[in-house]
């Protein structure tokens, strides 16, 4: 009698088997991260932002924020970085900012003289804003490669970029150099020789054998996360003749490095850029159901943070925009203020609340 018991026990173990479909794996448009704006920035000394804000409270208000390293954003679980370029291809351009000049007694800048050599560098606003982490775009992403290869299995890293070319109204202040073709071409070879092209997710990887990148997108032919897991992906976060030029010669975005924030219905459409949650919700999240990854931001300008909204950030979560981007992670030390920004339990990761699936929990590994 045991036996038999045992025995209808195991069938129906093998029945409820057979019937029960094993959650799909987790692909990288069915996830949701939180990251940082400006990720690099370091606070203005005070002493100059005593003297800028005199001359534009407003606008200094907007920029009073600051940051940790990116490694330490990355161990904190973030998942999404933002990093500002501007082109410095003779070295020097930016090696001393006549913000200096403007307050005496602030705090020495640059004392390794790494402004002076060529290349790309990371900081905010020439002249004004220009304290960072990393100052080079070189020493950036060997921050990131350093850390990644300690934490090997690390969820996919999502990085929007800025190509900062825009001169100021203010006369005087440093004129950036334009991004021309052979600029962004140089951009894709510093992420390549920094970072290694095995720790990166492209839009050639994603488009594989479908015509152009946007059919591929649409196919959900994303890479899953487990395939994913130890990699970055680089977003072109520019409009207009930038993006144009970046996207220039190369269809699909074939050969190049980073995606580009691309219209849908267009070739190159795969991540898209859409920063006003609230007021976009739908369409946003009718574009996450199509299959594209979209980056919205649950803060701007320090306001919310101010007011202590959560508005955008809760609009942001509904809308399964897959990567929400915040200056608050951790409180504010620049104002009073409770606002912070995590999902559930103080996370930063979380399957996608549209397009994951009630199983999906199951399948993050």
């Amino acid at each position: 009698m045991k036996i038999l018991l045992q025995l209808s026990a195991l069938a129906g173990i093998l029945v409820l088997a057979a019937f029960t479909k094993p959650a799909a794996p987790l692909r990288l448009n069915q996830i949701q991260v939180i990251g940082s704006h400006n990720s690099y920035k370091q606070a203005i000394d005070p002493k100059l932002f005593k003297v800028l804000q005199k001359a534009d409270s407003a606008s200094m208000s907007k920029i009073d924020y600051e940051h940790v390293s990116l490694s330490e954003q990355l161990t904190k679980g973030l998942l999404a970085l933002e990093i500002d370029v501007y082109a410095d291809t003779q070295g020097g351009k930016y090696a001393h900012p006549k913000g200096l000049d403007l307050a005496p007694g602030q705090a020495p800048y640059d004392e390794a003289g790494l402004m002076k050599q060529p290349g790309f560098k990371v900081f905010h606003i020439q002249d004004l804003d220009y304290r960072s982490n990393a100052l080079t775009f070189k020493l950036a992403l060997q921050e990131l490669k350093k850390w990644s290869l300690a934490h090997p299995t690390h969820h996919p890293v999502f990085i929007t970029m800025n190509a900062k070319s825009e001169a100021l109204p203010r006369p005087g202040l440093t004129v950036p150099e334009p991004f021309t073709t052979a600029v962004f071409d140089a951009l894709d070879k510093e992420i390549l020789d920094n970072l290694g092209a095995d720790q990166l997710i492209t839009p050639d990887q994603v488009r594989g054998a479908y015509p152009t990148l946007e059919a591929a997108v649409l196919h959900r032919n994303w890479p899953t996360l487990a395939a994913a897991q130890g990699k970055f992906v680089f977003v072109l976060d520019e409009l207009g003749e930038k993006r144009a030029t970046y996207i220039q010669g190369h269809p699909s975005l074939k050969g190049r490095v980073l995606f580009a924030d691309a219209e849908p219905g267009t070739p190159e459409a795969a991540i898209h850029i859409m920063n006003n949650a609230k007021k976009d919700l739908a369409a946003i999240r009718s574009l996450v159901e199509k299959g594209y990854i979209i980056r919205t931001r649950a803060d701007s300008d320090t306001q919310e943070a101010r007011r202590n909204d959560p508005s955008s950030f809760a609009a942001a979560q509904q809308s399964g925009a897959q990567i929400i981007s915040t200056d608050y992670y951790l409180p504010s030390t620049h104002f009073r203020s409770p606002y912070v920004v995590s999902f559930a339990g103080g996370t930063y990761f979380r399957p996608n609340p549209v397009n994951a699936g009630a199983s999906a929990s199951a399948a993050v590994k």
